[in-house]
């Protein structure tokens, strides 16, 4: 993979990146601010019902931003578009979709077989 589709890539995982962290970090805010909040018992079990409700979403996110910040670090190491399992080459259409994928179509379907 030549220089300029690294950058490329790059430049998708940390938009993508750049996407989920005003979310985190309004997570972290809310999640403080929700312990700490003054106001009566209908407010206080709504607040904590969404919390409780959201709290999946947040799991998934901090899995993704996990994902992609490896990404970047695998394309900083010359590792990037490199299946993990059977170190051939990830498949371009597969990357665009997906470009924080550490496994070939393959190798991810093997593995959730």
């Amino acid at each position: 993979m030549d220089t300029m589709e690294l950058d490329l890539y790059k430049q998708l995982l940390v938009a993508r990146r750049d996407e989920l962290l005003p979310s985190k970090l309004r997570t972290l805010f809310d999640a403080g601010r929700a312990e700490g909040c003054p106001g009566d018992f209908t407010d206080r079990g709504s607040e904590e019902a969404r919390m409780a409700f959201e709290a999946p979403l947040r799991q998934s996110d901090s899995h993704l931003l996990r994902a992609i910040e490896e990404a970047l670090i695998r394309i900083e190491h010359g590792k990037f578009g490199i299946c993990q399992a059977c170190q051939r080459p990830i498949a371009e259409p597969r990357l665009k979709a997906v470009p924080w994928a550490r496994r070939c179509r393959d190798c991810k379907e093997h593995r959730a077989a």
